[in-house]
Order: structure tokens, then C-alpha cells, then sequence
């Protein structure tokens, strides 16, 4: 039986209370343990497709990185940590992170290349909760796959469609860059990268 904790959680208490193992996904939002659903159906074709496809591109290049089965991302808060769909890791970078080997927990943006976020019905999380954090980690590069065009106009516009959005950190700060359709996405982490949004959307990369 899950232990239950009163509330504010620092990560600290969230990292040794998590029931290991488990086939449950929790993450910690602002001090608060949040399980979260276990990615099913399409959301698990496109994130695998996604984490495949970055997979292949590190492989084809021999690039110093490695995309982790899983992992959490520690926010600079102490209050917060996201176990994201996708992460690529920069392999030297780890052995400055300190709850690496013990825990596969990821304390510093440095230590990341890229983060990928499926957009599920709790979209504010992805657009607002974790875009913020990311920002202040300053992770270089955050992708957020909305498949089913959920988010808010103010993040996808209007009418809603389905758009990949990659958030680029300059200066400090995310600049966004939405990609919809057939447009081929660009990717500051992957410059070579020949993938369309459309063929993340239908996991696909025929059609």
C-alpha cells in the first residue's frame, strides 16, 4: 500500500516515497503527488514514434546522447518533477548529475537536448506548468505534440488543429515555433531531422 503524505511534498519526500516498482506514473506538481495516466492508445504510438524517430537520428549521426526508457525532470522549485513522453540526454553531461546513477532523476537543462511533451486532456500542464519550469531549468529545446488540437487558441490558434509546437530557449526565454500539416519540423537539436508534423501526428512515416 502507497504511503500518503501531507501536502507540500518537496521532491526529496516524492523521490522516497515512490512505489517502486509500480505500473503507475506519478509526477509531483507544486508539492502536490499527481498520478498520472499511463500512456495508451495513440498518445503511446506518437510518443513512440516520436522517441524513435530521435533514436534513429542519433544513431545515423553517432551523436554523444541517449533517449532514457525513463526518467525525471527535478524543477528548480524543489516542489515539482515531471517524468516526460521523450528525453534526449547528453551523455557527458550526467556525471554532474547527482541523482543520475541512483535514481534517473535529471537536476539541470544542461543535462538535456531535448524534451518532449504528448499533449493529453490536462493540456495546461504541458503549455503552462511544465513550459514555465523548462524555461527556468533552461532546457534548450521543449516539443509539445498536441495530435488532437486541445490546447488553448492562445498556444494553437484558432480554429484548433493539431500542431507540434518546439520551444527554442534565446536569451532566457522560450520562442515558439508551431508546425501543422506537411510542413517539416525544425529542430535546433537535430538540424538534419527530416520529419513532417503530419507523420508524428499518425505515428507514421507513410501517407
Amino acid at each position: 500500500m502507497v504511503q500518503a503524505l501531507s501536502n507540500p511534498v518537496s521532491f526529496d519526500e516524492f523521490l522516497e516515497w515512490y512505489p517502486d516498482p509500480t505500473d503507475r506514473r506519478y509526477e509531483l506538481h507544486r508539492g502536490a503527488i499527481v498520478e498520472m495516466p499511463k500512456p495508451r492508445g495513440k498518445h503511446s504510438e506518437v510518443a513512440g514514434f516520436a522517441n524513435g524517430q530521435l533514436f534513429l537520428e542519433i544513431t545515423r549521426l553517432a551523436l554523444p546522447y541517449l533517449v532514457p526508457k525513463e526518467c525525471i525532470i527535478k524543477a528548480p522549485d524543489g516542489l515539482s518533477g515531471y517524468e516526460p513522453d521523450g528525453i534526449v540526454l547528453d551523455r557527458a553531461a550526467l556525471a554532474h548529475e547527482p541523482l543520475w546513477e541512483k535514481s534517473s532523476v535529471i537536476t539541470l537543462g544542461a543535462s538535456i537536448r531535448l524534451v518532449i511533451e504528448v499533449v493529453s486532456t490536462n493540456w495546461q500542464d504541458d503549455y503552462l506548468l511544465k513550459l514555465g519550469d523548462y524555461e527556468r531549468l533552461g532546457i534548450q529545446e521543449y516539443w509539445v505534440i498536441d495530435y488532437l488540437g486541445l490546447g488553448g487558441r492562445l498556444y494553437i490558434g484558432y480554429p484548433k488543429r493539431p500542431t507540434l509546437s518546439i520551444y527554442r530557449l534565446v536569451d532566457g526565454e522560450y520562442d515558439v515555433a508551431r508546425f501543422t500539416d506537411n510542413e517539416p519540423i525544425i529542430s535546433l537539436a537535430f538540424p538534419e531531422l527530416a520529419l513532417t508534423a503530419a507523420q508524428v501526428f499518425q505515428a507514421s512515416l507513410v501517407g
